[in-house]
């Protein structure tokens, strides 16, 4: 029963914050025109929007030996509040293909049903904290299914790892600088932890250029002159948008005593913008 009320009063707490900062919120800077968004305002308790996400499912480690089944049930992806919650949590799960996980979560992605090719990709999220944990929102280049990865391209707009708690990444991957070897950088927070807040992770993408931002503060930008020699860019084409909660893996590790569970990502809005001249 503390659980719950505890949870009742956050949510609380996030409704109000979140429509205040809505009133104020700026537009982004310069000549931008809304193309696409998801303010998750739909009823409580439902599912995402099918019309614009898919739930990914499985539990085969997704090529970074996580430890979560990434399910398409309410208990790991609905909509409170007007908020997006991904839900992580330590149960073991057995999904219809006989894997076993000692952890449920979601994943979700706009594949087939809505892609980009430059603009601004943005989203206001809260992300988890603790050891092993780690949150991402990005994209992946639509021609995955054809040329499969990494040759299709991928493009980190926000990474977390449980065990930086006032650091994101921004990274980019393709054929000869993808995994260990994406071109990156980090993000640090002067005081504080991400997990404390909302933020606004965001890329502005044009040809041959893109731009990192974390509540509109440019941190890096990417070229092809950032390419191993003879790397190819491969950022000029439509690319499809990710959510997801990853539990372990190669890079944030494992969870460990410390790290407490349910944990919850919390998502405000996602938002793409096209130029407004384009």
């Amino acid at each position: 029963m503390r659980h719950l009320g505890n949870t009742v009063l956050a949510f609380l707490v996030l409704l109000i914050s979140s429509t205040a900062w809505a009133q104020t919120a700026p537009k982004p800077a310069g000549h931008w025109a809304l193309a696409w968004s998801d303010e998750f305002n739909q009823a409580d308790g439902s599912s995402p929007d099918p019309a614009k996400w898919t739930l990914e499912v499985g539990g085969g480690g997704w090529g970074n030996h996580e430890l979560e089944y990434y399910t398409d049930r309410p208990e790991n992806a609905r909509i409170e509040h007007g908020h997006l919650l991904i839900t992580a949590l330590r149960q073991n799960y057995t999904g219809s293909d006989g894997v076993t996980r000692g952890y449920t979560s979601a994943r979700l992605k706009t594949l087939g049903k809505f892609s980009v090719t430059y603009g601004r990709v943005e989203a206001r999220i809260k992300i988890p904290r603790g050891q092993g944990v780690w949150p991402a929102f990005w994209m992946l280049g639509s021609n995955i299914d054809q040329v499969e990865w990494p040759k299709c391209g991928e493009i980190d707009i926000m990474e977390s790892i449980g065990r930086e708690p006032a650091v994101v990444h921004g990274t980019i991957h393709g054929p000869g600088y993808s995994g260990d070897k994406g071109i990156g950088a980090p993000f640090s927070l002067r005081h504080g932890r991400f997990a404390d807040h909302y933020h606004v992770f965001a890329v502005e993408w044009e040809p041959n250029r893109i731009r990192f931002y974390v509540d509109r503060k440019l941190y890096a930008t990417r070229t092809p002159a950032d390419l191993p020699e003879g790397a190819k860019w491969v950022f000029d084409q439509p690319f499809f948008l990710l959510l997801n909660f990853a539990v372990g893996g190669d890079w944030p590790g494992f969870p460990d005593s410390s790290t407490q569970f349910p944990q919850q990502m919390l998502v405000d809005y996602v938002r793409v913008y096209r130029r407004a001249d384009q």
